[in-house]
């Protein structure tokens, strides 16, 4: 059985004015996703800022959100390091507090062959009992896990069960899902190109455009999964403008700026990031304009 089919929303990590974690606006926004339509909250992602939170705040933030969400979807914990050890005690501490999976990202700066690959993923799954996740996104860290290694690693690792893509190359996760011959969940980690992962074997996409639209995201999906393809198309071209523009800048400097302008509760973002430039903020303006989300 599937962790979750649908849209999964890579949320945000609201701030107050001095940067400590907002966790009434958390739970705010953990309801409205909800609410609207949302099939999973992935916490502690990149979009939540996780590389800027203290590995306390980290789990303090997972137990929270599993707290909110009240178990009326699934809660994804990104718990990735580029230390392994780390990982893991970030993977057993999501588990504790109630998870019901981890994504674990690859490791970064110092990168890792194939088979480094191979056994850090196998080192954390086999450390805990949640499904586990994967997370490529070479873009970000340097670091490609490759069709054969994944297929390894499902088929070798019992809790091993999924990917999120967010390479950017469909030959590869073509060729990926071919290997694994359907023994693996596809999640697409880019919001540009949702149906064409669907259209070769995928099942939801864990979303930064989410944030701001849940309801469109989940139907987005759900509509191609159940046969209404030219309606889902629809949703994924009216989209992409805007998808452009939260990513005119790095995520998530450009969709907290999009909750604020909607009056949603995002907060500041903490250093090394800074405020999304007034040029990209205006174009972001006019498309959230052109979608019918303000005027």
């Amino acid at each position: 059985m599937s962790i979750f089919r649908g849209a999964g929303v890579a949320i945000v990590t609201p701030m107050k004015d001095n940067f400590d974690v907002d966790y009434e606006a958390l739970e705010a926004n953990i309801n409205y996703q909800i609410e609207n339509g949302t099939d999973c909250i992935v916490i502690t992602g990149t979009t939540g800022e996780s590389a800027t939170l203290t590995e306390q705040e980290h789990v303090d933030v997972i137990r929270a959100a599993v707290n909110f969400t009240k178990h009326r979807i699934p809660v994804i914990a990104g718990t990735g390091s580029n230390s392994t050890r780390t990982a893991v005690e970030l993977s057993k501490a999501a588990q504790e507090v109630g998870a019901d999976a981890v994504l674990v990202v690859t490791p970064y700066y110092n990168k890792a062959t194939q088979k480094g690959l191979v056994a850090h993923y196998t080192t954390i799954a086999n450390a805990v009992q949640v499904p586990l996740v994967m997370y490529n996104v070479p873009s970000r860290t340097g670091c490609n896990i490759l069709p054969a290694t994944v297929a390894e690693l499902t088929k070798n690792v019992e809790n091993i069960v999924g990917i999120k893509d967010a390479t950017g190359n469909m030959a590869q996760a073509a060729q990926m899902m071919n290997l694994c011959d359907g023994n693996l969940e596809l999640y697409s980690g880019e919001d540009g190109q949702v149906l064409p992962l669907l259209s070769i074997g995928g099942i939801g996409v864990i979303s930064v455009l989410s944030n701001i639209v849940p309801r469109q995201t989940h139907d987005m999906v759900m509509e191609y999964l159940e046969g209404d393809r030219r309606k889902a198309m629809q949703i994924q071209l009216d989209a992409v403008p805007l998808i452009n523009a939260l990513f005119s800048e790095v995520n998530p400097i450009p969709v907290k700026a999009a909750m604020e302008m909607l009056g949603m509760q995002a907060g500041p973002l903490r250093a090394p990031l800074s405020e999304m430039e007034d040029a990209h903020k205006e174009i972001l303006r006019q498309e959230l304009i052109r979608f019918g989300l303000m005027k």
